[in-house]
């Protein structure tokens, strides 16, 4: 098995197309990460906003009662 690179420094250059490349893969990966953090983050949200209005609901009813 030959690799296809002589050394890190010459796979990283890439023939001259590494800044490139590694910016392509740079840009998926962060597109990735976002597409799993954005729903989890407001997924979150959503559940601290529904605690404070059951919290809210439950006041309300607590002092009509009175």
């Amino acid at each position: 098995m030959e690799f296809q690179f002589a050394s890190l420094a010459e796979f990283w250059a890439m023939k001259g197309h590494g800044p490139y490349v590694w910016a392509c893969y740079a840009l998926a990966l962060s597109t990735l990460v976002y597409l799993i953090d954005a729903p989890r983050r407001r997924h979150h949200q959503y559940l601290k906003q529904q605690r404070a209005l059951k919290v809210a609901q439950a006041h309300i009813n607590k002092s009509s009662e009175k």
